[in-house]
């Protein structure tokens, strides 16, 4: 006789943002169809992904109504609003980014990566010292 286990339920990705509300975290739409899920001034844009599973788009804080994502600066770590607004990322920030990240991975049901697990991570960087490099294509040294 062979045991047959049940197949996991996959949630939708409405169940997800209700299981969030239950853990106390505050749901509401964001900017451009996304949701803002928010935890005291921490917060965290999710679109909805490949079958209906939930999609961390982008992390950070909330200055005013918007979210100010952690960036890289050469020098230091900043919190960057769309609106331009910047404040210093601190310790404490960094430390409760991070929590905050972990929490809403395992409430979500994604895959924790190894490299985010080990410490706040970031993929914005503004620190390119060759001028122009983002704006366009850019110039070769024997154009003038």
């Amino acid at each position: 006789m062979f045991f047959k286990r049940p197949k996991p339920r996959e949630l939708s990705f409405s169940e997800h943002l209700d299981n969030l509300r239950t853990a106390g975290l505050q749901v509401r739409s964001g900017p451009q169809g996304a949701t803002l899920v928010t935890r005291s001034r921490l917060g965290a844009l999710l679109r909805e992904g490949r079958n209906g599973k939930p999609q961390i788009v982008e992390m950070g804080i909330v200055l005013g109504t918007e979210l100010a994502v952690l960036t890289d600066i050469g020098f230091q770590k900043i919190f960057l609003a769309p609106s331009g607004r910047r404040t210093p990322a601190l310790a404490e920030h960094l430390k409760a980014l991070h929590d905050f990240r972990e929490d809403l991975v395992e409430l979500l049901g994604l895959e924790s990566l190894y490299n985010e697990a080990l410490g706040t991570t970031n993929e914005k960087h503004l620190y390119d010292r060759v001028a122009g490099r983002d704006a366009g294509v850019a110039r070769r040294p024997w154009q003038r």
